[in-house]
């Protein structure tokens, strides 16, 4: 069906900005299909927590913590989805994921990009 590989993490600087992508692959039509993009973290020790989400009509919600500095974008369903990071703080150390929802398949999950934020 649809498969999602993240790539962009890596070790950080407090205040860095780095990108993070995910790409979908597999049928054309599962990923048309997709209704919602979103991102995902780990950190260590603690729950998965929703980061951002943007839906194929172009609304995007953010979690409070990362308003105003983390952005999340897609312009079609066959590109990235990308996740803008900004002023990066060590709070902001997790395990990155890619979600995709749609009503043709169960959500698909990407195998996760580690950011470390550290000086």
């Amino acid at each position: 069906q649809v498969q999602l590989v993240e790539s962009g993490g890596g070790l950080v600087q407090p205040g860095g900005s780095p990108r993070l992508s995910c790409a979908a692959s597999g049928s054309i039509l599962h990923i048309f299909s997709i209704h919602t993009m979103a991102w995902y973290r780990q950190a260590p020790g603690k729950q998965r927590e929703l980061v951002a989400t943007i839906t194929s009509s172009g609304s995007i919600n953010y979690a409070d913590s990362v308003k105003g500095r983390f952005t999340i974008s897609r312009d079609n369903p066959k590109n990235p989805t990308y996740l803008q990071m900004n002023s990066l703080k060590p709070e902001d150390t997790a395990v990155y994921y890619c979600n995709a929802a749609s009503s043709l398949m169960s959500e698909v999950w990407g195998q996760g990009t580690l950011v470390t934020v550290s000086s």
